[in-house]
């Protein structure tokens, strides 16, 4: 089932996600439901708060990325068929040089930004069996691991812009808290009058 994507300025997309754990209801259906979610949305993540749900849970599917012309072959090579669900996930590491990245958002259509993050990452996780697991990722995949890491944390990647590219935004990120932003997939936003 397609859920609608929160927009920006819901107070769930500033919550600390919640620890989940075997029993949780319906997790299989959630999970299934975010992944639809985010090929609806042509989005490579999607977290549990972007769906309105509180909790330490995001999804990734990098392999548009393996269409980008702008990455070398073994990069390409690397975001094709990777897929994941990260459960209960906790960093452990971020390393590597700091390089930039234009990022967009599902929850905040329109607005792209040059994001710095780490090149390399330690992650602990579980997939859907809760078997825990340690890894380290790096390039792309590690980016949008953190970006989506970032969401079940509360933090947005506009969070990580200077004060400057905020200002310039503000318009349009006041568009989207109101609903005046149009996209090809269902959203829900928290300060449109009458919803």
């Amino acid at each position: 089932m397609i859920l609608p994507i929160i927009g920006y300025g819901d107070p769930v997309l500033r919550k600390v996600g919640a620890e989940i754990t075997p029993e949780h209801p319906n997790l299989k259906e959630t999970i299934a439901n975010m992944y639809e979610t985010m090929y609806n949305a042509s989005g490579v993540g999607l977290a549990a708060p972007q769906v309105g749900l509180a909790l330490r849970l995001f999804v990734m599917d990098t392999t548009p990325f393996s269409d980008d012309e702008d990455l070398d072959a073994a990069e390409q090579q690397k975001m094709k068929g990777f897929k994941r669900t990260f459960i209960n996930a906790k960093m452990i590491k971020e390393d590597g040089e700091e390089w930039v990245f234009n990022e967009g958002c599902l929850s905040i259509p329109d607005v792209r930004e040059d994001v710095y993050r780490n090149e390399r990452i330690t992650i602990e996780y579980c997939e859907e069996d809760f078997v825990v697991k340690t890894e380290v990722f790096d390039g792309l995949i590690a980016r949008v691991i953190q970006h989506e890491y970032d969401h079940i944390e509360g933090i947005l990647f506009t969070d990580k812009i200077s004060s400057l590219k905020k200002r310039l935004i503000q318009k349009k990120l006041k568009n989207i808290l109101e609903g005046k932003t149009f996209q090809d997939y269902r959203m829900k936003f928290f300060g449109k009058k009458g919803r």
